[in-house]
């Protein structure tokens, strides 16, 4: 039976879609099934309308189904990928986090494979705290926190965070070299830790 993998991301221009696709590839290469989520959007609509590139992306994406709590008692892996907001989630991410109380309770979100994504303007703008922010609420959860570490050479070109794929994304738009790559392992690792829980069951 092949894992179930649920790819959960917020975007207000892309880049985190941009992660979360590349993430769909890495769990598909690895045999997976897999599901392309999107937090739902809290801002306003004024607020979307005044940045041309926020606007552009939400109605490019506007086919990709929310994500729902159905979504994550199906999911036996998740990978988020969510932009910081002052070294913490976007509150999109966070909203819907804040509804998994009764799944939590009724233990339907322990022993998940999970692994986080983040991105900032800059190069330490709280992509790592954003990770680990995320990662306290999966030790909540009862989750098994599937990092990538160091265990691929991916990671010392592609910024080298251990705790999940770290992109700053410049004034041009770019991102750092191999971080497709590096997204693509991830998944790949969370597939593999997941299929690891499911053997012991």
């Amino acid at each position: 039976m092949s894992i179930k993998l649920a790819v959960i991301y917020y975007s207000s221009t892309g880049t985190n879609y941009q992660l979360a696709k590349w993430a769909e590839e890495g769990g598909k290469a690895a045999g997976a099934e897999v599901k392309v989520l999107k937090a739902p959007e809290l801002a306003p609509q004024g607020a979307i309308d005044a940045n041309p590139a926020w606007k552009a992306h939400v109605e490019e994406t506007a086919n990709v189904p929310e994500v729902t709590l159905d979504d994550l008692e199906w999911a036996d892996a998740i990978v988020f990928s969510v932009p910081t907001r002052f070294g913490n989630l976007p509150a999109q991410m966070k909203q819907f986090i804040d509804t998994t109380g009764g799944l939590w309770f009724n233990g339907k979100l322990a022993n998940k494979a999970v692994s986080a994504m983040a991105s900032a303007s800059n190069a330490h703008g709280g992509q790592e705290a954003t990770i680990l922010s995320l990662y306290t609420t999966m030790h909540h959860w009862g989750a098994i926190i599937a990092s990538p570490g160091y265990t691929d050479p991916v990671q010392f070109t592609s910024g080298g965070n251990p705790y999940g794929v770290s992109v700053t994304v410049g004034q041009d738009g770019k991102m750092q070299e191999n971080v497709e790559d590096a997204a693509k392992h991830q998944a790949k690792r969370t597939v593999q830790v997941a299929e690891a829980l499911q053997s012991l069951k």
